[in-house]
This record gives C-alpha cells, structure tokens and sequence, in this order.
C-alpha cells in the first residue's frame, strides 16, 4: 500500500510525524515523502524533511496524509499545485486524509463539500466557509475521507486509520508499544476548556503569523 506523506514549506511537523509513526509500524504500507519538486522541506518551526517523490511521479497512491500549517491562511493561498495534485489523486486513494489545517486544503481542492470534517479550531470558520460541514469531534471518518482537529490529533488520527486498515488489535498494539497514554500537565488542550484570555491571545497570536 503506497502512502503519500504530503510535504509544503511551513508545514508543522507533528501533523506529519504523528500519524506517520502509527502508519508506518505496519510493514504492509509503504511510506512516500511527497512534495511538488524533490529535495528539502522545511517546516514550520525549522524541522528538515526530503521529499523522496513528486506530485508527478505518484499520482496514485493508496492513501494520503495532509499536514497542516501555523501560517495556514498564506499556505491556502499559494498551495495551488498541491490542490490540483489532491483533486486529481483522492478519486483513486483508497483513504484520503488530514491533520489540523490540512482540511483546509482538502477543502480547496473540493473533496470536503458538504461532507462532515474536522480541523483546528483556529480554522473551523474558514473550514466552513470552504463548503465543509464542521466538527469539533478529534477524528472523523466519512467514507473514504478521514480529518483530524489540531496537530496532536493526527496521532489519534493514525491509531483510526490502522483500525480500519487492518483491526483494532493491531490499533491497540501499536498504541502500547508506542506507549501513547496522554496526561497532559494542564487542561488547556481545547478551546472549550481554555480560559477565555488564552482563547483570545491564541487568536491574536494566529492572526499574526
């Protein structure tokens, strides 16, 4: 099974690397660093990557993985090859999916109309604006169609998308072996919870970038 890990300049590394870890503990997949031309990509908070293939050189995988982006909204706007490449690709893709503001760009390349999706609650608004039916739910699957809520969702993310794969056991597995048992030291992890001054600088910080 051939799985495109999507690649673009500012993406943020976990998007990618969380889902990726969970996918690719299973020998039957096999991992492809996507981008539009070959070589260096550097994400968001400086983090390296290689594409090893191009756009042009798969345009069929198995499933698809889009990370999102702190600068999301500058991304939307020039992610032009990116978007033709997913609308010419999902028809085909067995899975196609998103972490965070990733769905956004789903969104742009029309596989989200109408459909139920999920991304940061940053991007909620313009996610809807993109003919998506939001969610404030971590994971959605829809079909062929999987979207994750912000960045460390995308590991949730993964643990769903091997269960459908192949079955909860080996979801479960790779969750113990990976040790993923989350107690986060603070209960700020979502914009429900979050007191209102955090909301409000966290949006102002967003709108920054």
């Amino acid at each position: 099974m051939d799985a495109a890990f999507v690649l673009y300049e500012q993406m943020t590394a976990l998007d990618l690397v969380g889902p990726y870890e969970m996918l690719a503990a299973n020998p039957e997949i096999t991992p492809h660093f996507i981008a539009e031309r070959h070589g260096p990509v550097r994400a968001d908070a400086g983090l390296q990557f290689n594409a090893t293939a191009t756009f042009a050189e798969l345009p069929r995988p198995d499933l698809i993985v889009v990370p999102g982006s702190s600068r999301w909204r500058s991304v939307l706007e020039s992610s032009d090859a990116l978007v033709a490449w997913l609308a010419a690709a999902h028809p085909t893709a067995t899975w196609t999916t998103s972490v965070c503001t990733g769905a956004t760009l789903l969104a742009k390349a029309g596989i989200l109309k109408d459909r139920p999706a999920t991304t940061h609650w940053l991007a909620r608004d313009v996610l809807a604006e993109l003919g998506a039916s939001v969610s404030s739910k971590r994971v959605i699957v829809d079909g062929d169609v999987v979207t994750a809520a912000g960045v460390s969702a995308g590991l949730d993310m993964g643990l769903t998308l091997v269960a459908e794969l192949f079955d909860d056991d080996r979801a479960k597995l790779i969750q113990l072996v990976t040790e993923y048992d989350p107690q986060p030291p603070f209960d700020t992890g979502s914009v429900e919870k979050a007191p209102a001054a955090l909301v409000d600088f966290a949006r102002q910080y967003d709108e920054s970038l």
